[in-house]
């Protein structure tokens, strides 16, 4: 019985019942003047050319969304538009829903008034008083007849009034809806956002990651050593890379909160030098080789083969320590081509295992080339291969 009555407690209820009236205000007032029925035919035939105005959209829209689904207009999740027309089937869907929407008011206030007066007409008639109209109602002298007919005519008041509400909303995200068209472009603007979010996880966790792993060794070096000397060499190393890790993360945080500020002034492969001297800074002994002009390389290939030698660096001083590193980096034959290799000093990573070599090779992948981790010859190689084009 609550579940029955719960409808009639909501706002939203006699919204629907107002966004229903307000479309046959101007024919009522037509038919008050004329009084023929042809007033409603005419009306319906107006309404033709207004549903092919693209603006007509948005204004049925912005109704819809407030009334039939009781959410703010700027709400998308009501399944509802309130961009004008962008296509002949967008105005031929606003056609049909602004038909309906005068077809199903006509007929919910009519049916709804005629409910009304008989709920008044039974009343009086039960009380032993005069109808609307003046004479008897129904069975004179019966008045307890009245009172068992005014329980049936009221739930269906109550229905037609709930029902009607029901069946214009579920038009209303039918015929007012997003086309095939918007459908696709929202999921492609959805897409482009998860994308974003997954690129700015993966930026924030070669960055943070690789400065805590240099300080973490750097740290624990510097306690081993006992030596006053390398312990301000550990701690200058750890205050570069902290303050590199600081600027990437002032810079993500800065691109998230200006969802339309471009990302801008991300490191580059030629800025790796800085990345090389962090990695000798904490013990290891890092032999580079360099071919090829760096500064040709496209920007996001340049961006990403950073981020690329940044996550190797990190996972050979987290996993292997100080050991000797052999870094390759080629540009030629339209490709880059990136190298490094570490003695193995444990046990082999199981494969997959790691968001690092995850990310290496997703990167990789993104750009259309191909990357390669894993034991190769005693040392633990990634090589990754990236097309300029």
């Amino acid at each position: 019985m609550i579940r029955l009555l719960r409808p009639f407690g909501r706002t939203v209820t006699y919204t629907r019942l107002l966004h229903l009236f307000i479309a046959i205000v101007w024919p009522s007032m037509w038919l008050f003047l004329e009084e023929a029925w042809w007033t409603w035919v005419v009306a319906a035939v107006a309404l033709l050319p207004v549903g092919l105005v693209p603006a007509m959209r948005t204004v049925e829209g912005l109704q819809a969304r407030l009334l039939l689904t009781g959410q703010r207009h700027d709400s998308d999740s009501a399944g509802i538009v309130v961009a004008p027309s962008a296509s002949w089937s967008d105005r031929g869907r606003l056609v049909v829903w602004l038909q309906a929407r005068l077809l199903i008011g006509c007929a919910t206030s009519v049916f709804t008034a005629n409910l009304l007066m008989a709920v008044v007409d039974l009343v009086a008639a039960a009380f032993g008083g005069d109808t609307a109209s003046g004479e008897s109602f129904l069975l004179e002298g019966h008045s307890w007849w009245h009172v068992l007919l005014l329980a049936p005519v009221s739930v269906t008041l109550a229905a037609t009034v709930v029902g009607s509400g029901l069946l214009i909303t579920a038009l209303a995200r039918r015929l007012l809806g997003p086309s095939p068209a918007e459908r696709l472009a929202a999921m492609e603007e959805r897409t482009e956002q998860l994308l974003e979010r997954t690129r700015i996880a993966r930026e924030l966790h070669d960055s943070i990651g690789h400065a805590l792993t240099v300080a973490v060794v750097q740290a624990g070096a510097a306690r081993a050593a006992g030596d006053p000397a390398f312990t301000e060499r550990a701690l200058d190393a750890i205050e570069e890379t902290g303050r590199a890790a600081l600027e990437d993360l002032e810079r993500v945080l800065g691109v998230l909160r200006e969802s339309g500020r471009p990302v801008s002034g991300r490191p580059a492969l030629t800025d790796a030098d800085r990345l090389l001297e962090s990695a000798r800074a904490s013990g290891a002994e890092v032999d580079v080789a360099m071919t090829g002009p760096l500064d040709t390389v496209p920007g996001p290939v340049s961006r990403e083969g950073y981020r690329i030698l940044q996550e190797a660096l990190t996972n050979v001083l987290r996993h292997a320590g100080a050991v000797p590193v052999r870094v390759r980096i080629a540009v030629d034959d339209g490709s880059l081509g990136l190298e490094v290799r570490n003695p193995l000093t444990g046990a082999v990573p199981e494969p997959g295992r790691g968001s690092g070599l995850r990310g290496i090779r997703e990167r990789a992948a993104l750009l259309g080339g191909r990357a390669h981790t894993g034991p190769d010859r005693g040392d633990w190689r990634v090589r990754v291969e990236l097309p300029l084009r």
